[in-house]
């Protein structure tokens, strides 16, 4: 379900009364009672996410984001704490709507919000202009890049959740053959976790038994229920499913590689656009005024936290 327009305005003014009474609206939802927890788990610390608009970076905005006042982000609905869609189908929170917010008052427009079916609809949405950009973060990766920017913000890393006490004993990739792992769909996890079946293999062990979702509560819901063995996936979101999970998960692979170089994860634009470069700026001084440590903080993100924005940073 796409959000509609507004009717264009040609002023700042204008534009500016639109960000002052945005409402971040997304569709699809996260199971009943995910979006009262993550209120719950986040530090209920008020953060001021007002910004004095930055009139240079919106004169740098393309034409039509500025004659419409706003910009359309696309995003997967279930990516918690960073998106977390209400269960009305029309709010969002989580890390990464406040840090839209923040910064629809810095470019001076409003971000609105719309949720797509899966990882390769947000990114063949972006590339067909259907969407401006999706705040994520979605991961960064070489093989991307062909096809979309990335506007780095965050650095990730990749681990498992498993059944609490880890029966199958699955710690790395290496321990995971001749197991059911979950992964969603379309994702850089995915990739990795099929390219061990070879691996798996070459070692004389059953393959990887890999099973793709289309989000995080599906996979999770796999682990809990007994479909899977484990899920594979970033590490951010799991240690929020862990612990909602009431004791009944808990995370594996820490502090390994597992398969990944240095992650990082941000915003996708289409490739070479005007709106990456005003993004990297606008997330740049978010980072320096302090609101992106404030937010990631309030979300339990410390640890994902970069100094300096980038564009496609990853390394491989």
């Amino acid at each position: 379900m796409k959000t509609p327009r507004p009717r264009g305005t040609s002023t700042l003014t204008a534009v500016l009364a639109l960000v002052t009474g945005t409402a971040l609206t997304a569709c699809g939802a996260n199971p009943p009672g995910a979006e009262d927890s993550v209120q719950n788990s986040a530090q209920q610390v008020a953060v001021d996410l007002k910004q004095s608009v930055d009139p240079a970076l919106h004169a740098r905005l393309p034409a039509k984001n500025r004659a419409s006042g706003e910009l359309v982000s696309v995003n997967n609905g279930s990516f918690p704490p960073y998106e977390i869609a209400g269960s009305d189908g029309h709010s969002l929170t989580g890390a990464s709507a406040d840090l839209s917010t923040a910064l629809g008052h810095l470019l001076g427009v409003r971000i609105s919000h719309v949720t797509a079916d899966g990882l390769p609809s947000q990114l063949t949405g972006i590339k067909a202009g259907r969407f401006d950009f999706a705040l994520g973060p979605v991961g960064d990766f070489k093989e991307r890049q062909t096809s979309n920017d990335f506007v780095d913000w965050v650095q990730e890393f990749v681990v498992f959740a498993v059944p609490k006490g880890n029966p199958k004993h699955i710690d790395s990739l290496a321990g995971a053959c001749g197991k059911r792992i979950a992964v969603m769909s379309g994702g850089s996890a995915e990739g990795v976790a099929k390219d061990q079946i070879a691996k798996c293999r070459a070692e004389g062990k059953p393959p990887v038994n890999v099973q793709s979702y289309k989000d995080q509560p599906s996979s999770i819901l796999a682990v809990r229920s007994g479909r899977a063995d484990a899920f594979f996936s970033s590490q951010a979101p799991l240690t929020y499913f862990t612990a909602q999970a009431k004791d009944q998960l808990e995370l594996t692979g820490v502090g390994r590689s597992n398969g990944f170089d240095t992650l990082y994860q941000g915003a996708v634009v289409p490739q070479e656009s005007t709106l990456g470069g005003v993004l990297k700026e606008a997330l740049q001084k978010l980072i320096d005024n302090g609101t992106y440590h404030k937010i990631m903080d309030k979300w339990g993100l410390k640890a994902n936290e970069i100094k300096t924005a980038g564009i496609n940073l990853a390394p491989s």
